[in-house]
């Protein structure tokens, strides 16, 4: 986790990015929008310190790794988390851009995740309901608390229990395979509804369990679904992007 500094006018982040060797694939693209696939391990804009530079929006205005060619008015309606891979819209123009923002705003676009989590679930599918809210003195972490914090909702499906297996390069425990709607988008939802309800992500290194962590070598989520209203078209558009790390 990143070290932060506080201070009484600001908060200090100092975490720098590793380099990713992984390219951003453009999944479909016509005048208005691209869908893409984020690799983990990229940032989605850029960081304020100036290491932190390499992101998806730099890659789409420059051009680089994988994009071709530069799409330099790209604007990002959504972000992924860092270790989160997945699809993502973006909008090439400033009324396709401020089309897809009102969307994602009202909340009428629907996103669906695939995520490994530690332990087996007790129920099939469900809700989690717990207010989250920010916390300067545990920056990058935000926390569930009912005083301050703003709803936030999560829906889950299970899709596979997966035994323990002692032969895996991590000595594996009991896993669960879900799909994960948020019907809200707070910072780190996912991440934190799992670990509140017991089952952390694996990978995960803000909300874990003693060894969670160390299970993936990554974080085990992955933004597999996308819907929303094509902003010049006006027809619903379902973007799919395949999970690398879970094959139905």
């Amino acid at each position: 986790m990143p070290e932060t500094v506080l201070s009484k006018s600001k908060i200090v982040d100092d975490f720098i990015a590793p380099a990713c060797d992984q390219p951003v694939t453009i999944l479909y693209q016509d005048e208005d929008i691209l869908l893409i696939d984020k690799p983990s391990g990229l940032l989605s804009l850029s960081g304020k310190n100036p290491l932190n530079w390499d992101s998806v929006h730099y890659r789409l205005l420059k051009g680089q790794k994988g994009i071709s060619p530069a799409f330099p008015h790209a604007k990002l309606p959504h972000r992924l988390d860092f270790g989160t891979s997945g699809i993502m819209v973006v909008g090439l123009n400033a009324a396709s851009s401020a089309h897809l923002n009102k969307q994602f705003q009202a909340r009428t676009v629907n996103k669906r995740y695939i995520a490994v989590l530690e332990g087996w679930l007790e129920h099939d599918q469900g809700q989690i309901s717990a207010t989250i809210a920010k916390d300067p003195t545990i920056f990058p972490r935000v926390k569930i608390c009912e005083v301050t914090g703003k709803t936030a909702v999560s829906e889950y499906k299970l899709l596979q229990k997966l035994d323990a297996d002692l032969n895996a390069e991590f000595k594996m425990p009991r896993r669960s395979v879900v799909q994960y709607k948020p019907l809200t988008g707070r910072t780190h939802q996912l991440r934190i509804h799992s670990y509140y309800i017991g089952h952390a992500i694996l990978g995960c290194d803000l909300y874990k369990s003693e060894g969670s962590e160390q299970l993936a070598k990554r974080l085990l989520l992955h933004a597999s679904e996308l819907e929303f209203i094509h902003p010049t078209q006006g027809k619903v558009v379902t973007g799919v992007c395949p999970c690398p790390f879970y094959e139905a």
